[in-house]
């Protein structure tokens, strides 16, 4: 497994906080890192909709199969656990118990702020960054061989390194999954379709100052819809 470099932090981070949260967007590595470097603790995806059911079933008897800690995955979909976890984390001077892990970073850090704040040690995980490639020795060798302009066509998502997919099919799949699950649970957006031409326009002006009046114009909304879709871009 390629290492992070958050990877480095961690060890002593679980010795001061008793919840670790990390942040990111889907498919950047962040179920794979906490499985590895946490390998020890118990993990519970709460994308699977059973283990959903269960918790808001019997809060307090679901926690109480894991009174050493867990992984909690995509916690942001059970709001009610981060006050249980307040309670728990209260009564005990156990630290690195707990580790949480969100793709809406929105949610994720709504439910920290409200129930654990200072209790967790936050970070965001973002995709593969250069150097983690070029010091890799899976993908080292690769990475010297290719231009800058390459590299940033192919992008940083792991599953293009793990499993060489077709780039562009990659990444048409994955804003459609994005726009059609996260989008619609943060914003009330009616159209999709002109929400997906706005995030073409952006991508096209990637690297330059925001405009937001005239995005809005060629996407046909108002420049404070503009501003309120991408301050959700840059938290989720």
């Amino acid at each position: 497994m390629l290492q992070r470099q958050l990877e480095k932090i961690l060890p002593e981070v679980t010795k001061s906080f008793p919840v670790v949260a990390i942040v990111g967007p889907r498919q950047s590595g962040k179920t794979t890192l906490c499985r590895n470097f946490f390998s020890e603790k118990p993990y519970v995806s709460f994308e699977n909709p059973d283990n959903r059911d269960r918790f808001d079933a019997d809060p307090r008897g679901f926690l109480s199969n894991y009174t050493a800690g867990a992984i909690f995955d995509e916690a942001q979909n059970c709001p009610q656990l981060f006050s249980y976890l307040q309670e728990i984390v209260d009564s005990s001077s156990q630290m690195g118990r707990f580790i949480l892990t969100g793709s809406q970073h929105f949610r994720l850090n709504s439910g920290i702020s409200q129930s654990l704040a200072g209790r967790v040690a936050s970070f965001r995980l973002l995709p593969f960054s250069y150097s983690e490639l070029q010091d890799s020795s899976a993908y080292g060798a690769e990475m010297s061989e290719v231009a800058l302009d390459a590299y940033l066509l192919k992008g940083s998502y792991p599953p293009i390194y793990d499993r060489q997919p077709n780039v562009a099919l990659w990444y048409g799949n994955y804003i459609q999954t994005y726009v059609e699950r996260d989008v619609r649970s943060l914003l009330n957006v009616t159209d999709l379709g002109t929400f997906q031409k706005f995030i073409r326009l952006c991508a096209a002006r990637n690297g330059q100052l925001v405009n937001f009046s005239e995005i809005g114009e060629q996407a046909g909304v108002s420049h404070n819809t503009i501003k309120s879709w991408i301050s959700i871009l840059e938290t989720s």
